[in-house]
């Protein structure tokens, strides 16, 4: 057993600075938990000027990263620096040394994950990325360990804090789309470039991980339908609680016949749902697990301190498997390497659900009839219609509610009746409807 855990950290940005803050400060905590103090031998960053608010031992940030890496007495190497290729180099350098790694590079693993897990697998390392997914909300140890009994037949997420502050906001004070984005920024919740939260690419790559450690199966991104909420209004959110439903970005996955459906959009959720009650920027992920039942699991998606607390976890684990020579004894991606198979995604063609339609349409005779004649033609039936009072000047919104029909009829369908005459201003709106009926 070793007398000493020793780190290095490399990115002391929000997160990094967090997960140093929690390392000095709860030290004493941390080794009592370990049963050998954690130190924190060495920061790397490009920036060793900057003041970050936290009081750090002299010579501890450095921009020596070679040092670091060739340093022998590391054990345990954080990567935070965000982004591809240099910190993908990072961490297989550092594995290539014998290290450990813990990351919070949620698009790395997700777009490259498989290098990475299979050099630490091979290599009988352990790679920590508890907050890759839900900030402090230990989602990967529930996928790797607390669930790992169970054949997970369905999650479904609030993965992306910024898009959901959005939609709150849209919500609660009646704005637009873009005043709320606005707001976020404001507020600090927002990017100055939000494309990765409003186009759910954030979401996207956090399903992706979860799906490999749920199922057991490499995930290309490119396979997993992906649509942001910036085509949703304040009209669609209002319609919405005229229907007794809420609109969320969501990350879905289900397993249907050994074929896995894995899709990111904005859906219409019942309002008394678990999940239509998770406001501003907190996270939920709702799991059903053939034994378990219904699992829910909620908190802040992202900050320094919530992401940073799940990171020192992870170090903290692998801290522990050193200290009880049990590293590689959870295999990174939840399956043993040679026990993971391919799994169909499903083409999102091949969805049924129900669907909320949003037509912009002049208010005349006959244009419900001639739009409900076209859904009619493609298998598509109504379940309610919400029309407003007669504007026989401007175009007026028609909102339909369907009953479960296939995406590719839907789609098939809206082709036909955006070039209708009667349908004006834009293309109709389609917002798909989550719920225990699927």
């Amino acid at each position: 057993m070793k007398s000493c855990i020793d780190i290095g950290l490399v990115g002391l940005g929000t997160v990094g600075t967090g997960t140093a803050k929690i390392l000095l400060e709860n030290r004493d905590l941390i080794a009592r938990r370990v049963g050998v103090p954690l130190e924190l031998k060495r920061i790397v960053d490009l920036d060793v000027t900057t003041d970050r608010g936290i009081a750090l031992p002299d010579g501890l940030l450095t921009a020596d990263l070679p040092g670091l890496l060739n340093d022998p007495t590391i054990d345990i190497v954080i990567e935070l620096i965000g982004g591809y290729d240099t910190a993908k180099r990072i961490m297989l350098d550092a594995m290539a040394q014998g290290k450990h790694v813990v990351t919070a590079n949620k698009a790395l693993l997700a777009v490259h994950g498989e290098d990475v897990f299979t050099a630490a697998a091979r290599a009988g390392l352990d790679v920590g990325f508890e907050a890759s997914v839900g900030g402090g909300i230990p989602i990967i140890h529930a996928l790797t360990e607390g669930l790992a009994a169970n054949r997970l037949t369905s999650i479904v997420g609030i993965l992306n804090g910024t898009a959901n502050y959005i939609l709150t906001k849209m919500l609660r004070e009646q704005q637009e789309f873009e005043d709320a984005l606005a707001q976020a920024q404001a507020a600090g919740y927002a990017e100055a470039d939000p494309t990765f939260d409003i186009q759910g690419i954030d979401s996207l790559h956090k399903l992706a991980i979860m799906v490999n450690l749920a199922y057991g199966t490499p995930v290309n991104v490119k396979d997993v339908f992906t649509e942001g909420i910036q085509h949703v209004t304040a009209l669609d959110i209002q319609y919405a609680s005229e229907l007794g439903m809420v609109v969320k970005l969501l990350g879905i996955a289900k397993l249907h016949d050994g074929e896995v459906e894995a899709r990111v959009h904005p859906a219409l959720i019942d309002k008394d749902s678990p999940l239509a009650q998770v406001h501003g920027v907190y996270n939920a992920i709702h799991i059903v697990g053939d034994a378990v039942g219904d699992v829910m699991l909620y908190g802040r998606g992202a900050g320094a301190l919530p992401t940073g607390s799940a990171v020192v976890s992870d170090v903290i684990s692998i801290a522990r498997n050193i200290q009880r020579q049990a590293c590689g004894r959870v295999p990174p991606t939840s399956f043993p390497l040679d026990q993971r198979v391919p799994i169909r995604i499903r083409p999102m063609e091949e969805l049924t659900t129900r669907y909320y339609l949003r037509c912009m349409v002049l208010d005349r005779p006959g244009v419900l009839s001639q739009i409900a004649g076209v859904l009619g033609n493609h298998g598509i039936s109504i379940m309610s219609v919400l029309q407003q009072g007669r504007h026989e000047a401007q175009a007026v919104p028609l909102v339909i509610m369907t009953h479960r029909a296939s995406e590719r009829s839907v789609q098939t369908a809206l082709k036909e009746i955006n070039k209708m005459s009667s349908v004006v201003s834009q293309p109709t709106t389609l917002i798909r409807v989550e719920d225990e009926e699927r």
